[in-house]
């Protein structure tokens, strides 16, 4: 989704853009190509086949994002002749690239050894954000006071693969306190655990599919709780007060910078939490419940979410890459 933002920056300012990726066959990733007229082409098999790729799109640069591809690649399309831009999270993981962008909280604060001439651009200035997020972020931070059941957005990714979403929600319930929640369910078997809670009498849980109009949702509410992914710098641009869990290995760094800043509020490592009666579960119910209870937190959140990150990040970056 990062390199979709992108895209739609650089297609706004006439630049042809093509994806050469592994979609992993989920129909909503596709859509999200389809719907922006964004070619998408299969992901070369080796170097051979990318450096052929880029040959017949008459490519001038590259935009690297992936945990996986071979670092020889990079260097390859730098001998070609292309400019290269790679994606990284702290980790450069090898990659030969003439711009590198780490848009993760305080990473500016590192010093990577980068190849002779190459360019960094790091922190939160350079947060990549869709379209519609930038557009919906409002004038100002939220402010406390609004007197209405607090409404919660649950989402874990387009695929929650770790299965999150049942997890959180049933810490939603165990607070006790009123909220009328909409919680992503990627699919049906997810669905299926959703719909088995039972929510107390204020307590409302809608469950829907993953949908486009989650940033729609996310402006509207008072209340995300979610992984502690690249969608946490969507939630500060929105100055959505939030509630993340860090689920994989990767997300341990940015979820303690997010949490120690006061950028949100944090409820643990999902393994931690999945046994309702550990140490860590009790004390997400209690983060949670502040959270649903305490109108002044989030609008204090809400302050510090949304001065940390003013959505123009794709603009840098964009203007950075097409430099002559």
């Amino acid at each position: 989704m990062r390199c979709v933002a992108l895209a739609e920056e650089l297609t706004a300012r006439g630049v042809d853009v093509h994806f050469l990726s592994d979609l992993g066959g989920l129909p909503w990733a596709e859509q999200q190509l389809r719907a922006r007229g964004l070619p998408w082409h299969p992901a070369p098999a080796d170097t051979a086949g990318l450096l052929a790729a880029a040959d017949r799109l008459a490519l001038d640069a590259v935009i690297l994002d992936s945990y996986t591809l071979p670092a020889g690649q990079s260097g390859a399309l730098r001998a070609s002749g292309r400019r290269v831009l790679a994606v990284v999270d702290g980790d450069l993981l090898g990659q030969q690239a003439d711009l590198y962008v780490d848009q993760n909280l305080d990473s500016d604060l590192a010093d990577p050894a980068l190849p002779a001439g190459a360019v960094r651009l790091a922190g939160l200035d350079y947060a990549l954000l869709r379209s519609v997020v930038r557009r919906l972020r409002p004038p100002a931070p939220r402010v406390a006071g609004s007197g209405r059941t607090p409404r919660v957005v649950c989402f874990f990714g387009g695929t929650d693969a770790y299965r999150a979403a049942p997890v959180l929600a049933g810490l939603l319930v165990r607070t006790g306190a009123a909220f009328e929640a909409v919680v992503v369910a990627a699919d049906d078997e997810l669905r299926a655990e959703l719909l088995a809670l039972r929510p107390g009498p204020e307590q409302r849980i809608d469950v829907i599919a993953p949908t486009d109009d989650l940033p729609k949702l996310l402006a509207d509410a008072d209340l995300a709780v979610s992984a502690s992914g690249t969608s946490t710098w969507e939630l500060l641009c929105l100055g959505l007060p939030a509630a993340l869990v860090w689920v994989v290995e990767n997300q341990i760094l940015g979820y303690g910078r997010t949490i120690e800043r006061g950028l949100a509020a944090g409820v643990g490592h999902l393994p931690s939490l999945r046994e309702p009666d550990s140490a860590e579960a009790q004390a997400a119910v209690a983060v949670l419940r502040d959270l649903l209870t305490d109108a002044p937190r989030r609008a204090a959140l809400s302050a510090r979410a949304w001065a940390a990150v003013d959505g123009r990040g794709v603009e840098r970056v964009a203007d950075s890459l097409t430099a002559p």
